[in-house]
């Protein structure tokens, strides 16, 4: 999986754009069996938006991390404390407004009853 990024740490923490898009549809992906533990996740990035040594992206629960940072001019490998970051893609409901879940139809079909 390759996922967008505007910005990655040394530990394969990123940041997108912002809204949690890509994570959620990762845990999409994941709730649907497409994706799993096992499943390798990219981000192409230019060396400048790679964070220097000691820097770090905070995250918060629905952030995925990255096992490969692709610049121009090398490839990187996560750390594998980073892999708890990765192992919990799922649907955070409660972090989801109404206004994300009727603007995506498969969040619809898939709310549980108890969040409507």
């Amino acid at each position: 999986v390759v996922m967008g990024t505007v910005a990655v740490d040394s530990q394969g923490r990123r940041i997108g754009k912002g809204g949690g898009f890509s994570d959620l549809e990762l845990a999409l992906a994941t709730e649907a069996g497409l994706v799993g533990p096992d499943t390798i996740i990219t981000t192409t990035v230019h060396e400048t938006q790679v964070l220097g040594e000691g820097e770090a992206i905070p995250t918060v629960a629905h952030d995925v991390g990255v096992h490969l940072i692709v610049t121009p001019t090398q490839i990187l490998r996560a750390p594998p404390p980073a892999q708890t970051l990765r192992c919990k893609a799922s649907i955070f409901w409660e972090e989801l407004t109404a206004e994300k879940i009727a603007s995506i139809p498969l969040l619809q079909r898939l709310r549980p009853s108890s969040q409507t």
